[in-house]
C-alpha cells in the first residue's frame, strides 16, 4: 500500500546561473508531497489499526525536520557568496544554506535525504518513504526516489 500527505510552504531563493528569471531573487508556493509504502498494519484496539501510517504523524514528521525549517525562509546555495554575505548582514533572517543550488531537483533530493532516516517502521509493517515530490509550481515538479526503484 502507499500512502501520500501534502504539505505547503513558502520560501525564497534564486537559480545562480539560471539564463533567465530565476536568476534574480524570488519567492514560490512550494508544496512537498511525501509518499510512504507500507503494510495495512493490523493490530486492534491500536490507534493505526488499518493504517500504514497515521496521516497526522506523516505531517508532524515532514513539518519538524523540513517544512517549518524552510517555510519563510531563503534558501540559498553556498556557493553564492554575493547573496550568501547578504543574508548575513540582516539579523535575525531566516537563511537555509545549502551544498547545491537550490533547483526543484536539488530541494527534493534534499528533503528525501532529510525524511529517510526519520519514518520508521514501528510496527513491523514494512514502512519506508517512497518519493519526495515537490512543486516548485502548480505545473512544475520534481520527484526523489529511492536508488534503484
Amino acid at each position: 500500500m502507499r500512502i501520500t500527505r501534502r504539505l505547503e510552504f513558502d520560501a525564497g531563493h534564486r537559480i545562480p546561473d539560471h539564463a533567465s528569471q530565476c536568476r534574480h531573487l524570488h519567492g514560490h508556493r512550494y508544496a512537498i508531497e511525501i509518499t510512504l509504502s507500507g503494510d495495512i498494519i493490523d493490530a486492534a484496539g491500536e490507534a493505526v489499526n488499518g493504517m500504514v501510517m497515521d496521516f497526522g504523524d506523516v505531517k508532524l514528521i515532514a513539518k519538524t525536520h523540513v517544512v517549518d525549517r524552510w517555510d519563510h525562509a531563503f534558501l540559498v546555495y553556498r556557493g553564492d557568496s554575493a547573496v550568501v554575505d547578504f543574508l548575513a548582514t540582516m539579523p535575525a533572517h531566516k537563511t537555509v544554506v545549502l551544498d547545491t543550488v537550490p533547483t526543484a531537483e536539488n530541494l527534493a533530493s534534499e528533503a528525501f535525504r532529510i525524511l529517510d532516516a526519520c519514518y520508521r517502521d514501528l510496527y513491523g509493517n514494512r514502512l519506508r518513504l517512497e518519493r519526495v515530490r515537490l512543486y516548485e509550481t502548480p505545473n512544475c515538479w520534481a520527484d526523489a526516489m529511492r536508488p534503484g526503484d
